[in-house]
């Protein structure tokens, strides 16, 4: 970078000249421990009152044109020559003199941001299904989480102001809470969409009727048609998934029936289906 903005190389371009300075201090300062200390210390003025033996009578308003000649003087010695007039590059990042009025060797002391922390939580698909609350601890505090239904696998939320401290005054971080939904043994979920299978007797299936179904804490029969297949598959508006934030909307849910064939028939219950078999077949 110090090669791309030379002012060899960029005659009479003022932003390249300022982005040399910029890269000039970066050098200088980070470079060296000691230095970089005292531009803590002392704000970009650091090398001047380092030269001047850190006596209070120096002329600070002089500074500037004197950095400049030494810079032009050095500039085609080396890239990073000594000394120079450098810009508010690093205030923001060292807390250098502010353009607040403050006198050289005074800091200017800004506040920040605390920083963002990132954590995980594990839900069931219950939970998602009806809402929940959970409790973390945060920094030794209890906080009690009211999760609203609909939250969903990779969902993130974040708590304002949970995260780190902030520094000099400043607000504090926030946390964000990514949230993994555990797999169930007998729903899966598609979108905001519910499917399973439901077990239904051959009897049933052959003759119609009603089948008892249980979706999480809801119980209801549903019409089961004669004739049923194995691997029909009924759709029940609104028994989904609820949409996070949206009071009574949910998904559909898809319940997939398996026909269970009768084992360990009585003699009677054989008898039955071999007349019913010679029937067919007649």
């Amino acid at each position: 970078m110090a090669i791309k903005y030379h002012p060899d190389k960029n005659s009479g371009d003022r932003k390249a000249e300022e982005k040399f300075k910029e890269i000039n201090e970066a050098n200088e300062v980070l470079s060296d421990v000691e230095k970089r200390k005292k531009y803590d210390e002392l704000g970009e003025n650091w090398n001047s009152y380092q030269q001047h033996g850190g006596e209070g009578n120096f002329d600070w308003s002089k500074w500037s044109s004197q950095g400049q000649q030494r810079q032009s003087r050095n500039q085609n010695e080396d890239y990073f020559g000594s000394g120079g007039n450098f810009s508010d590059f690093f205030e923001s990042i060292f807390g250098g003199r502010g353009g607040d009025g403050r006198g050289p060797g005074q800091r200017s002391v800004r506040p920040m941001k605390g920083q963002d922390l990132q954590a995980e939580m594990e839900l069931t698909l219950e939970d998602s299904y009806d809402g929940v609350t959970k409790q973390i601890v945060l920094n030794g505090q209890k906080i009690n989480m009211n999760l609203k239904p609909g939250i969903y696998d990779g969902m993130v939320l974040r708590m304002k102001g949970k995260g780190g401290p902030g520094k000099n005054g400043g607000e504090p971080g926030d946390l964000h809470i990514t949230f993994k939904l555990t797999k169930h043994l007998q729903y899966d979920v598609k979108g905001n969409d519910l499917y399973f299978e439901e077990p239904l007797e051959l009897y049933t299936a052959v003759l119609g009727g009603k089948l008892e179904i249980k979706i999480f804490n809801k119980t209801l029969k549903i019409p089961i048609p004669a004739g049923t297949d194995s691997g029909k598959t009924f759709r029940l508006n609104g028994l989904g998934m609820p949409f996070y934030g949206k009071t009574d909307v949910r998904g559909d849910a898809y319940v997939k029936m398996k026909v269970v064939v009768p084992k360990n028939l009585s003699e009677e219950e054989k008898e039955l289906f071999e007349k019913l078999s010679t029937f067919n077949k007649t």
